[in-house]
């Protein structure tokens, strides 16, 4: 019996120390100004670098001998575009799989513009395009870089997960005025973390929270809140790589904020990084709970459908009166109807599972998506289990729960046109990506 409890503990141990890890991080600052992504209106020149923003990847290799990489990027978004570069030079190159590819932006509003992401918000002169082209080929070279510098650095490691609180997020959708009073007030305080360790000492810590990252609106190159936040955290942990997921923050902002005093509000913006990686150092301080293996991954898609669109002539008679924007919305729309009959009438929407052993769900969506999906797979897989994390894959658009479509508002009616979409998506969005959920989580179980 004694020789039987010693080759138990024995498998217990190896099973635990079965993970490879590596993790890497790639400078993308701009050595150039570059028009500002996140925000619509006249085009925004970066006059200065208030930090260095990043590049972050963690490669995972269980005892399947499969690898899986997360990487995240102080980026706005991607686009399908995109997405479909690096994911095939990760497949070509490095032979990731799509299913096992987490590709997440912190959707920072402080970055360069890159590729076609968000393109209906800007009107570039040619000057201003060739700079944002030469800044979106770098990117994908870096992006090939550190999911490569990651495998090359995997050695034995363990991981574990706990979570922390932080108060940083407001829900936006109350703050605009006394018409938006009666939308709910839901936010995720929660602040899940993982620590990858090759010993004591932790060398990746991947950390996630809901909320915008639109704390500044100036003219400078940063990380917002969350890129704060990281350096925080690797100051607190020499050689350790900090890496910020944002979760399911569509309709969540830190506030209050400050707009028009650069100082001041980047003064702000870094308090709440502070705020959050203190969040982050206390879990890491405390008891975390060991993630075991193999990683399953599973990848699947559904299609939410868009409610109809403006009709052709209207559209036509009301171009003449629009400018900005607008203006490039309705000729989008006019060229769809041109071109293929109508604009389309669905979205294509990938959503991702990573399921660690028993010990946690990792639930990837697509796009802005509100509160209430954290919320509520974490309320139907476990509260202390689950990470929900939005703002994967493109950037497709906001993608509001059944609730927040019937208040309507901006996250839920008004912000389609600016992703190209003819309408609202229809009363069927929440239960298209439950459906899919639930099918992926049974499939990675």
């Amino acid at each position: 019996m004694k020789c039987f409890c010693i080759t138990f503990f024995g498998l217990c141990a190896a099973a635990s120390a079965a993970w490879q890890a590596g993790v890497a991080k790639a400078d993308i600052t701009p050595a150039e100004s570059v028009p500002l992504a996140g925000y619509g209106g006249k085009t925004r020149m970066s006059q200065r670098v208030e930090h260095p923003i990043w590049l972050k990847a963690l490669a995972l290799k269980d005892d399947s001998g499969a690898i899986s990489v997360l990487v995240t990027a102080d980026l706005v978004g991607l686009s399908d575009k995109m997405i479909a570069v690096i994911a095939k030079n990760a497949l070509e190159e490095h032979r990731v799989p799509r299913e096992r590819l987490i590709l997440n932006t912190s959707h920072n509003h402080s970055c360069p513009v890159t590729e076609d992401v968000l393109w209906l918000y800007y009107e570039f002169t040619p000057e201003e395009a060739a700079v944002k082209d030469r800044y979106t080929q770098m990117v994908y070279a870096k992006y090939d870089e550190v999911i490569g510098k990651a495998i090359a650095n995997l050695a034995p490691a363990e991981l574990a997960f706990e979570q922390g609180l932080a108060g940083v997020a407001v829900n936006r959708r109350r703050s605009r005025g006394a018409e938006s009073r009666a939308f709910g007030g839901q936010v995720d305080q929660d602040v899940p973390v993982i620590t990858m360790k090759t010993g004591t000492d932790p060398k990746a810590i991947v950390f996630g929270y809901s909320c915008h990252t639109t704390a500044l609106g100036g003219l400078s190159i940063n990380g917002d809140y969350a890129g704060f936040a990281q350096l925080e955290l690797e100051k607190s942990f020499p050689g350790c790589v900090a890496m910020f997921v944002q979760n399911c923050g569509g309709d969540a902002n830190p506030l209050p904020r400050i707009r028009g005093k650069d100082m001041e509000a980047t003064e702000l913006a870094g308090m709440y990084g502070k705020v959050l990686a203190e969040s982050v150092r206390q879990v890491v301080a405390g008891t975390m709970k060991p993630l075991g293996g193999p990683l399953r991954a599973a990848m699947g898609g559904t299609e939410l459908e868009l409610q109809p669109g403006i009709p052709l002539d209207e559209l036509k008679q009301r171009v003449p009166n629009l400018t900005g924007m607008p203006k490039r919305e309705f000729e989008h729309f006019i060229r769809q109807y041109e071109t293929l009959g109508s604009p389309p009438d669905r979205v294509k929407y990938p959503v991702q599972v990573w399921q660690f052993g028993p010990d946690l769900t990792f639930i990837a969506l697509t796009g802005e998506t509100v509160v209430d999906y954290s919320l509520k797979f974490k309320s139907t897989y476990g509260w202390n289990n689950t990470w929900v994390c939005g703002y994967n894959n493109d950037l497709t658009s906001y993608v509001p729960s059944l609730r927040v479509l019937k208040e309507g508002g901006y996250e839920g009616v008004t912000g389609m046109f600016e992703y190209g979409h003819r309408a609202p998506y229809t009363e069927t969005v929440e239960e298209r990506i439950t459906t899919k959920v639930d099918e992926l989580v049974k499939k990675a179980k």
